[in-house]
Parts: structure tokens; C-alpha cells; sequence
């Protein structure tokens, strides 16, 4: 039966000049989202809305499954298209329709038209009511209910005629790669794939960070944090991510710095590693999962302390959710499994018994004095070593 999809969005609609701009990256992350997708498909643009038609048989549930993931849709409608034609001919249809889609004729309905082309010589109003008596007369035991229908009839008249009667929730948000980059700091845990889902929703193009501590952390933590990113590539397009060996760091601040304080300690060099790769990524700021209070480094006096070493702004989309609302995010999006599997992370072994909850800032740099004989030598180490990998949700 549907061989198109309506594709409808929120934001773009009131950018002004700058709507095109918008769509055409609207567009473009359609096509892309429809290439691992079974099928030949072709995007269009008329008159303020976005068509996706399907060019002999294709596969339909993964074609609206890859729309679902597309930040900037607001909703898909699987819907006929056709070329403009006579009221009489596009009755004709509808009820053909209706037949085919609805075997059983037990419901209410509403006619819904749309004439955005005023050439048309039926308005919005007579077409309505039109449709709806020749929906009647071939179906006797349909009802019309104008206010709590059971299934709408939606005609939209453009530059090409649509009809539907089912619409699917889009993810909504802005369309990636029109709000600028930023880079993630991306661990195995539940948070920070959520942080880098949201970014990416309102329009940022992300790439991420990884801090690896071999042989402290096996490969299949490392494998567990691609397979995150791969997750989030679904929603947010390709992704670099840069695999930090950093082991060393972490073993000179276990060894030179008070133990209380290697969880912040650590913080601040994971944000200059960071940083690093945000300039060679033309990024305009970095991402973290952190929420307030839910962890010791997560305090607001730790990240104070924290974002005293960046020079770029830090961007914390999760900072006042509470754990069973990130919980919640990690489900709708698929990340939870991945993330609760028990491969631990370089943040989760070097961790004190007693971490400190409200460092000082001049209590933590007199610290990190100790460390001043080689730590420029390691952190260029691990820049130099970093393994950097583009992860797609085509692997």
C-alpha cells in the first residue's frame, strides 16, 4: 500500500531566511539514514514539507525504523502521493484507500484537508465535507465525529496531492551538523551516552574521547564503549573516536598524588586530553554525562574545580536529571544493555575508598605539583599514541 512517507518537522519551521538551510541538512540526514535500509528511495521537497518515496518494493519497517532516528522529524506519516488531479478522481482513491487499510468499517472518522495550493478549486472546507459524504455513501456504517475521532483522514493539496491516516512520532530535536561540533568524553557507563544522544538532538555534530587503561581494562570494555558509540551513531551520524591509552597518567597520580584526590585529579587531565582533540576536531566545546551530586566528581565544588583547566565551555546535558530519568533516556535509545554489561572502565578502577567530595582548587594544583617531573612527557605519550577510529551505524 505506502510507498511514501510525509515527513513533517517542528523548529525548522519558524528559522526564517535560514529555513532552507535547515532542510537541506534535513534532508541530507534522511538520505544518509535510508542507505542501510533495503530499497531506492527519493527525497523531495514541496511547498514546506519533506517527501520520502520508495521506488518498487522496499523494506518498510526499516525504512521507518531509520526515520525514527532522525533528529529535526517531528513526525512520519506512511502515505499515498500522487499527482494533482479532479476531486472526483481523488474521491475515488480515498475511498480505495480506506477499503484497503481499514478491512474492518466499525470506527469514526474525520476528514482533515489541506489546500497549501490556492489554485485548487476546492478550499480546505468543501473538500471536507466532499470527502466525507463519499466516504459515507460507500461505507454505510462509519460515523463522522469532528471532535474525538478515531482515525483522521489527512489531505494535503501542494504541488502534489498526499492522503494519510497514520502518523509515527519522530525523535524531533534539530537536524545534526547545524548547531556546530562538540566532543564527548565517552565512558562505558550509562550517562555519558545519553549526554552525547542529547547534544546531537539539538543539532551538534559530536565526536568522542575515550580513556582506555590497559591492562587495567580489558579490550572488551574498549569493544563495549565502540559498540556505545555505534549506538549513538544511529541517532547522531559518523562519529571519530579517539581511544586515549592512559593508563600511565593514571599510575603517576595513584603514585604522587593524595589518594582522596585521584578522582579529580584524574578529571582535570581526562579535560586537556580532551581538549586536544577538540581543536584537531574543530569542535566548540566538550560534552561530559555529569549529573550533580550523583557521584564525588560530580559535586558542584568537583566540577568547579574540574572546569578551572578548560579553556573550551563544558556542556552538561544530564547536570539536573537524577539517575532513573538517565536510566529512563538510556532505554529509549538502546544504550542501556551495552552499558550495564560488567567490563569496567578507567574511571571505575583507580577510584579512592574515600574520594573528596569539596576539593579546593589551590589544595588540588599544590598536588598536582608532585607530578610536574613527568607529566608533560606522558601526556604527550598518550596523544601520540591515541588510536583514532570513524564509527558508523553501518559496521
Amino acid at each position: 500500500m505506502y510507498q511514501a512517507f510525509v515527513i513533517k518537522y517542528g523548529e525548522i519551521g519558524i528559522k526564517g531566511k535560514n529555513r532552507r538551510l535547515f532542510e537541506d541538512a534535513l534532508i541530507r540526514n534522511i538520505k544518509n539514514s535510508l542507505k542501510m535500509v533495503d530499497g531506492k528511495f527519493v527525497v523531495l521537497r514541496e511547498q514546506g514539507r519533506i517527501y520520502v518515496e520508495a521506488k518498487g518494493s522496499f523494506d518498510y519497517e526499516g525504512a521507518v525504523s531509520a526515520l525514527k532516528k532522525v533528529f529535526g522529524i517531528v513526525e512520519i506519516d506512511p502515505a499515498v502521493i500522487t499527482e494533482k488531479k479532479d476531486f472526483e478522481e481523488l474521491a475515488k482513491e480515498v475511498v480505495s484507500f480506506i477499503d484497503e487499510t481499514y478491512p474492518d468499517k466499525n470506527f469514526s472518522f474525520k476528514v482533515l484537508a489541506r489546500r497549501a495550493d490556492k489554485s485548487y478549486p476546492m478550499n480546505s472546507m468543501e473538500i471536507n465535507q466532499a470527502m466525507g459524504d463519499r466516504i459515507l455513501n460507500a461505507f454505510p456504517d462509519l460515523k463522522v465525529d469532528v471532535h474525538k475521532p478515531d482515525i483522521y483522514i489527512h489531505i494535503e493539496i501542494r504541488d502534489v496531492i498526499s492522503y494519510y491516516s497514520e502518523s509515527i512520532k519522530g525523535p524531533g530535536g534539530m537536524p545534526v551538523g547545524t548547531n556546530g561540533s562538540a566532543e564527548l568524553l565517552l565512558s562505558g557507563g550509562i550517562d555519558s551516552p545519553v549526554a552525547g544522544y542529547m547534544v546531537a538532538k539539538r543539532g551538534v555534530k559530536i565526536d568522542a574521547v575515550y580513556f582506555h587503561a590497559p591492562p587495567y581494562t580489558s579490550e572488551r570494555a574498549k569493544k563495549k564503549v565502540i559498540d556505545l558509540c555505534r549506538i549513538v551513531s544511529e541517532y547522531a551520524g559518523p562519529i571519530n573516536l579517539h581511544i586515549v591509552n592512559f593508563t600511565d597518567i593514571q599510575l603517576a597520580i595513584y603514585e604522587k598524588c593524595p589518594h582522596d584526590q585521584l578522582t579529580i585529579i584524574m578529571r582535570r587531565y581526562m579535560m586537556k586530553i580532551a581538549e586536544v582533540f577538540a581543536e584537531k576536531d574543530g569542535a566548540l566545546g566538550l560534552v561530559t554525562g555529569e549529573s550533580i551530586g550523583q557521584v564525588a566528581s560530580q559535586t558542584m565544588q568537583s566540577m568547579y574545580v574540574t572546569n578551572e583547566v578548560c579553556h573550551y565551555p563544558v556542556y552538561r546535558p544530564l547536570v539536573g536529571f537524577d539517575k532513573q530519568e538517565i536510566i529512563d533516556r538510556s532505554l529509549k535509545i538502546g544504550t542501556y544493555d551495552t552499558s550495564i554489561l560488567p567490563y569496567e572502565d578507567c574511571c571505575t578502577i583507580f577510584v579512592a575508598k574515600h574520594p573528596e567530595t569539596k576539593p579546593r582548587l589551590d589544595i588540588i594544583k599544590r598536588s598536582e605539583e608532585k607530578l610536574k617531573d613527568c607529566i608533560d612527557e606522558l601526556f604527550e605519550t598518550a596523544i601520540n599514541t591515541t588510536e583514532t577510529i570513524l564509527v558508523t551505524c553501518e559496521e
